[in-house]
Protein backbone atom coordinates (compact mmCIF):
# COMPACT_ATOMS: atom_id res chain seq x y z
CA UNK A 1 0.00 0.00 0.00
CA UNK A 2 1.34 3.41 -0.97
CA UNK A 3 0.61 6.51 1.08
CA UNK A 4 0.71 9.88 -0.62
CA UNK A 5 1.27 13.14 1.14
CA UNK A 6 -2.02 15.00 0.89
CA UNK A 7 -0.34 18.34 0.16
CA UNK A 8 1.78 16.98 -2.70
CA UNK A 9 0.91 18.61 -6.00
CA UNK A 10 0.50 16.18 -8.86
CA UNK A 11 2.67 16.59 -11.95
CA UNK A 12 0.29 14.38 -13.95
CA UNK A 13 -1.59 17.20 -15.76
CA UNK A 14 1.71 18.75 -16.87
CA UNK A 15 3.11 15.42 -18.11
CA UNK A 16 -0.19 14.71 -19.88
CA UNK A 17 -0.11 18.13 -21.53
CA UNK A 18 3.50 17.72 -22.62
CA UNK A 19 2.85 14.21 -23.91
CA UNK A 20 1.17 15.34 -27.13
CA UNK A 21 3.21 16.74 -30.05
CA UNK A 22 0.47 19.21 -31.02
CA UNK A 23 0.46 20.70 -27.53
CA UNK A 24 4.26 20.90 -27.51
CA UNK A 25 4.02 22.69 -30.86
CA UNK A 26 1.56 25.20 -29.37
CA UNK A 27 3.92 25.81 -26.45
CA UNK A 28 6.81 26.34 -28.87
CA UNK A 29 4.71 28.86 -30.79
CA UNK A 30 3.93 30.72 -27.57
CA UNK A 31 7.60 30.61 -26.58
CA UNK A 32 8.49 32.24 -29.89
CA UNK A 33 5.77 34.88 -29.59
CA UNK A 34 3.65 35.25 -26.47
CA UNK A 35 0.14 36.68 -26.47
CA UNK A 36 -1.29 34.96 -29.55
CA UNK A 37 -4.95 34.58 -30.36
CA UNK A 38 -6.65 31.29 -31.17
CA UNK A 39 -6.58 32.23 -34.86
CA UNK A 40 -2.82 32.85 -34.69
CA UNK A 41 -2.21 29.49 -33.05
CA UNK A 42 -4.65 27.66 -35.33
CA UNK A 43 -2.77 28.82 -38.43
CA UNK A 44 0.21 26.59 -37.63
CA UNK A 45 -1.70 23.35 -37.13
CA UNK A 46 -3.49 21.06 -39.56
CA UNK A 47 -6.55 20.60 -37.37
CA UNK A 48 -9.89 22.23 -36.76
CA UNK A 49 -10.38 25.27 -34.59
CA UNK A 50 -12.15 23.08 -32.04
CA UNK A 51 -9.22 20.67 -31.96
CA UNK A 52 -6.85 23.54 -31.18
CA UNK A 53 -9.27 24.77 -28.50
CA UNK A 54 -9.27 21.33 -26.86
CA UNK A 55 -5.47 21.24 -26.81
CA UNK A 56 -5.34 24.76 -25.36
CA UNK A 57 -7.82 23.70 -22.65
CA UNK A 58 -5.51 20.84 -21.60
CA UNK A 59 -2.59 23.26 -21.51
CA UNK A 60 -4.62 25.74 -19.44
CA UNK A 61 -5.73 23.01 -17.02
CA UNK A 62 -2.08 22.06 -16.52
CA UNK A 63 -1.19 25.70 -15.88
CA UNK A 64 1.10 25.88 -18.90
CA UNK A 65 -0.99 28.49 -20.72
CA UNK A 66 -2.59 31.56 -19.18
CA UNK A 67 -5.22 33.57 -21.00
CA UNK A 68 -6.23 37.19 -20.86
CA UNK A 69 -9.08 38.97 -22.60
CA UNK A 70 -8.26 42.02 -24.68
CA UNK A 71 -11.50 43.37 -26.05
CA UNK A 72 -13.07 40.61 -28.12
CA UNK A 73 -9.82 38.63 -28.34
CA UNK A 74 -8.53 36.03 -25.95
CA UNK A 75 -4.74 36.13 -25.78
CA UNK A 76 -2.70 33.07 -24.80
CA UNK A 77 0.54 33.31 -22.85
CA UNK A 78 3.12 30.67 -21.95
CA UNK A 79 3.59 29.95 -18.25
CA UNK A 80 6.90 28.10 -17.94
CA UNK A 81 6.72 27.72 -14.14
CA UNK A 82 5.21 24.17 -14.17
CA UNK A 83 7.91 23.03 -16.61
CA UNK A 84 10.59 24.52 -14.36
CA UNK A 85 9.10 22.75 -11.33
CA UNK A 86 9.26 19.44 -13.19
CA UNK A 87 12.84 20.20 -14.18
CA UNK A 88 13.77 20.94 -10.58
CA UNK A 89 12.06 17.80 -9.27
CA UNK A 90 12.84 15.23 -11.96
CA UNK A 91 15.84 16.41 -13.96
CA UNK A 92 17.97 18.72 -11.88
CA UNK A 93 18.53 16.23 -9.08
CA UNK A 94 20.07 13.79 -11.56
CA UNK A 95 22.54 16.37 -12.82
CA UNK A 96 24.09 17.16 -9.47
CA UNK A 97 27.84 17.43 -9.16
CA UNK A 98 28.22 14.05 -7.42
CA UNK A 99 26.42 12.20 -10.20
CA UNK A 100 28.49 14.05 -12.77
CA UNK A 101 31.70 13.05 -10.95
CA UNK A 102 30.61 9.39 -10.92
CA UNK A 103 29.84 9.50 -14.63
CA UNK A 104 33.30 10.99 -15.30
CA UNK A 105 34.92 8.27 -13.19
CA UNK A 106 33.00 5.58 -15.07
CA UNK A 107 34.12 7.00 -18.42
CA UNK A 108 37.71 7.22 -17.26
CA UNK A 109 37.76 3.64 -16.00
CA UNK A 110 36.12 2.32 -19.15
CA UNK A 111 38.59 4.14 -21.40
CA UNK A 112 41.55 2.73 -19.41
CA UNK A 113 40.06 -0.74 -19.68
CA UNK A 114 39.65 -0.26 -23.45
CA UNK A 115 43.30 0.92 -23.80
CA UNK A 116 44.58 -2.12 -21.86
CA UNK A 117 42.47 -4.46 -24.03
CA UNK A 118 43.84 -2.83 -27.15
CA UNK A 119 47.44 -3.16 -25.91
CA UNK A 120 46.96 -6.91 -25.36
CA UNK A 121 45.68 -7.38 -28.89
Amino acid sequence: MVTYHRFMVSDDPVFKALGDPSRRFLLDRLFDRDGQTLSDLEAGLAMTRFGVMKHLRVLEDAGLVITRRSGREKLHFLNAVPIRLIHDRWIDKYTERQVSALADLKSSLESKKWVRAKQRA
